[in-house]
């Protein structure tokens, strides 16, 4: 069963990069009291997560900011190392937070993986996107297998007050 508006975001914790090196992060440490952006995608450097997904939220670092937003943050059930050379690679810098969710214990954890088996890349997250407030899903957006449509940076902009 996936999360759903209403639910409390599980406890996990990601991997980050920071100038320490990599660096955990909880979910309760990035939410709690804030107002998340938070974006998922199956792979950092996929056609459509590199040209789309990431991107936008890029873009709109500031609209999402004017409308409430405190972080932004992309996951992915890919290593630190490779989150961080594909957030350089986007140069992101402090835009979104690249959160590497390398065993894909948070995206179990909502309920939102799926077998990518067949494209040989293993266990991924769907795309989705959600806001969080002070660890509470209030927006949930979960595209359909292949699309992209309401999980964008755009989509949500559109649900927020």
């Amino acid at each position: 069963m996936s999360i759903k508006v209403g639910d409390k975001i599980p406890q996990a914790t990601f991997m980050t990069f920071t100038a320490d090196g990599p660096t955990p992060l909880t979910s309760e440490a990035l939410t709690a009291g804030k107002t998340v952006a938070l974006f998922a995608l199956p792979g950092a450097f996929t056609p459509t997560c590199s040209a789309k997904h990431l991107p936008g939220f890029k873009a709109h670092e500031a609209e999402l900011k004017a409308k409430g937003v405190d972080t932004i943050a992309c996951v992915s059930v890919n290593d630190v190392f490779v989150m961080n050379a594909w957030g350089k690679s986007q140069e992101v810098g402090d835009s979104v937070i690249m959160l590497a969710d390398g065993n894909g214990d948070f995206t179990r954890a909502v309920g939102l993986d799926f077998d990518a088996s067949k494209f040989g890349m293993g266990q991924r997250s769907q795309r989705y996107s959600m806001l969080i407030k002070d660890g509470v899903v209030s927006v949930l957006n979960v595209e359909q297998p292949g699309a992209f449509e309401v999980s964008s940076a755009e989509h949500l902009l559109s649900q927020l007050a």
